[in-house]
């Protein structure tokens, strides 16, 4: 789909916006929002990258875990378990804290975006559905300071560059 060329200016002047409002607001799935960011905050995964992504962020400590639907945005800080596939789902092995099943197979594709938010740099991995929707986000922590934490950061890159490349390749 092509992005309407109001919402590319849009996010140009302030790509802090909310996604999942902005994809209501122009009639867009939320992939086509991000899609829609400057190439030097974002990069995509394929969706067979989903275990591996979810294997990676298990270690990386308590991170902010974001669901965002239109009736509500659920938020838990938090470390996510490591998952395991089995009875059709991706099973977040814990008891407690964060756990649940997640249709994996209904992921269509990750983002790794860092982009300015309400005043501060973020950084989160989006997990987008077969419909351009996003399942999912898991926000880089933070610390005492409201500073990104630099070990989760350095690790969200890795990631990134891992997965879908360099920033620098993408531009």
């Amino acid at each position: 789909m092509t992005v309407p060329a109001d919402l590319v200016r849009r996010i140009a002047a302030n790509p802090g916006l909310v996604i999942e409002q902005a994809a209501h607001e122009y009639g867009v799935s939320a992939r086509d929002v991000v899609e829609a960011l400057p190439v030097s905050m974002r990069r995509f995964a394929p969706a067979s990258a989903f275990e591996e992504v979810m294997a990676d962020i298990a270690g990386w400590g308590e991170v902010t875990v974001i669901v965002h639907t239109v009736d509500g945005i659920f938020e838990m800080t938090a470390n996510v378990p490591r998952g395991e596939v089995g009875h059709g789902y991706f099973n977040l092995m814990s008891s407690s804290g964060l756990h649940g099943h997640l249709r994996h197979d209904r992921c269509g594709g990750l983002g790794f975006v860092e982009r300015p938010f309400m005043g501060k740099p973020s950084a989160a991995v989006l997990f987008f559905n077969i419909d351009g929707g996003i399942m999912f986000k898991v926000f880089v922590g933070r610390d005492e300071s409201r500073a990104l934490r630099v070990e989760q950061l350095e690790a969200f890159r890795a990631l990134a560059d891992r997965l879908a490349g360099s920033v620098e390749a993408a531009a």
